[in-house]
């Protein structure tokens, strides 16, 4: 593997910090000046590594990928120690690969704790938090807005932990029961879910709004878990190793087909292959909220109205990670990554030049599936391979089936859609399609059983700060 001599440091997309630790950026999670955290420098791993990768566990695999990036602040053993603690709360296979014919697989993603992907970063994140903050001998408020599963996997990650307050906003009656449930039923000291009257963008906004306001983010010692947080992205690139050494990789390419509606995920799966994994297309999956899919086919990010969905997790606008591809696409320009953040704030929409578009689509390709496509897709692949897909997984399949079609991907290449979670977590949309109740895990029964703490709020950055200096923990 070739690295820098000296540890990974971190700067801003919009040049206001620089030469930052790992810590530092974990617990910062926004940078003051507003911008995202990258790497000033990229590791690289090389075919013989690849090759010692594909006998390693799935921590082994994690603390591999990951050891350059935290190396200034966490010994060898210490972040072997974290990831195999974290992964011993998954199914014994993490993350397996489901075979739906010869050149196509699904990757099952929610295999952990609350059924859903963001599981693999959340327990990690949360212990990383831990030793960190013991580090330091500091306390801290963590800040999160979910549209579903990353608040159920963040409560369920952070509840408990003594140096910590963690503070959940979600959309007020936009998530479905199921995620609801798996957030509100936590009844612990420190862990608070707020029902915000507004869509995630809202909720998302009031987030942002309060780790610009610097004062109250210092008197509050406040960071983030969403993946505005560097280091909630760095366990999902281990995945996309994980399920490309499976099938065949360093001897072939391989696509990968990512519903998204933050950018997050399929932004993990460009960094897999911007430190060596050979993938050849992302292929981003969106539902009708679809403004990634409008950028990537003509290169204009235009804020448009929420509609709600079948996928709900992915009903979003304001995609608040595609900041760190664009600081990319402008060849790590801060300004410009200012400007055009300033310009989509005020105005709702910004682009980049044709070249650029080219270039990036030479990677990226995009595709809008509906809800009426969702359901003939699940009913589909049930039918035919008795197999069910949630309705955020038929989309990762729907865009991949596009991508096909249309000549994209030549039909004998690889391709591994990423279903995102538990089609027990959606069960009035699977009854929809094929008339039938997904099996729902013994676990999940019990949650859904219990009763509900959460606090109904007006979306205002006032009664949200207010909340928290009243509910946090001395």
């Amino acid at each position: 593997m070739t690295t820098m001599s000296n540890s990974i440091k971190y700067s801003s997309t919009r040049g206001g910090e620089s030469s930052l630790s790992y810590e530092d950026v974990l617990l910062s999670g926004l940078a003051r000046d507003g911008g995202l955290f990258m790497p000033e420098d990229w590791p690289e791993f090389s075919r013989s590594d690849l090759l010692e990768m594909k006998h390693l566990s799935y921590a082994q695999l994690s603390a591999k990928i990951m050891k350059p990036f935290v190396e200034s602040c966490l010994s060898e053993n210490e972040l072997l120690k974290i990831c195999k603690d974290t992964y011993s709360v998954f199914n014994k296979d993490v993350a397996p690969l489901y075979k739906i014919n010869k050149n196509l697989h699904v990757l099952e993603l929610f295999h952990g704790p609350t059924l859903a992907f963001k599981d693999y970063a959340m327990q990690f994140l949360s212990r990383a938090f831990s030793q960190a903050l013991h580090n330091r001998s500091q306390k801290c408020v963590i800040l999160g807005a979910t549209s579903g599963d990353t608040g159920s996997a963040a409560l369920e990650a952070f509840k408990g932990k003594e140096n910590i307050d963690i503070f959940i906003l979600f959309p007020h009656q936009r998530v479905s029961g199921v995620q609801q449930k798996q957030m509100t039923w936590i009844n612990e000291k420190g862990a608070h879910a707020l029902s915000v009257k507004t869509d995630f963008d809202g909720c998302q906004a009031i987030v942002k709004d309060c780790f610009e306001n610097l004062r109250f983010k210092d008197e509050t010692s406040l960071s983030a878990i969403n993946s505005i947080n560097w280091v909630r992205l760095l366990p999902q690139i281990v995945y996309y190793f994980y399920a490309a050494l499976k099938i065949g990789v360093p001897d072939k390419e391989i696509v990968f087909s990512v519903p998204t509606g933050n950018f997050g995920n399929i932004l993990a799966g460009w960094m897999a292959k911007k430190i060596g994994l050979p993938i050849s297309k992302l292929i981003c999956g969106s539902n009708q909220n679809d403004i990634l899919t409008r950028f990537f086919n003509n290169g204009s990010m235009e804020r448009k109205n929420v509609l709600p969905s079948y996928s709900p997790s992915m009903d979003i606008q304001v995609s608040s990670n595609f900041e760190r591809l664009l600081y990319e696409i402008n060849e790590r320009d801060t300004d410009k990554v200012k400007q055009q953040m300033k310009d989509f704030k005020s105005n709702g929409y910004f682009e980049i030049t044709k070249n650029k578009l080219k270039k990036i689509n030479k990677l990226f390709s995009a595709y809008m599936v509906s809800d009426e496509e969702t359901i003939e897709i699940i009913k589909k692949v049930y039918t035919d391979y008795n197999y069910i897909l949630d309705p955020h997984s038929a989309i990762g399949y729907g865009a991949a089936q596009k991508a096909l079609n249309n000549n994209i991907i030549s039909k004998d290449m690889s391709v591994i859609s990423l279903a995102c979670a538990h089609p027990a977590k959606f069960p009035e949309i699977i009854n929809k399609s094929i008339n039938i109740m997904p099996e729902i895990p013994f676990h999940l029964e019990t949650i859904m059983s219990s009763k509900e703490y959460f606090d109904i709020i007006e979306p205002s950055i006032n009664e949200v700060q207010n909340f928290i200096k009243s509910n946090m923990r001395n």
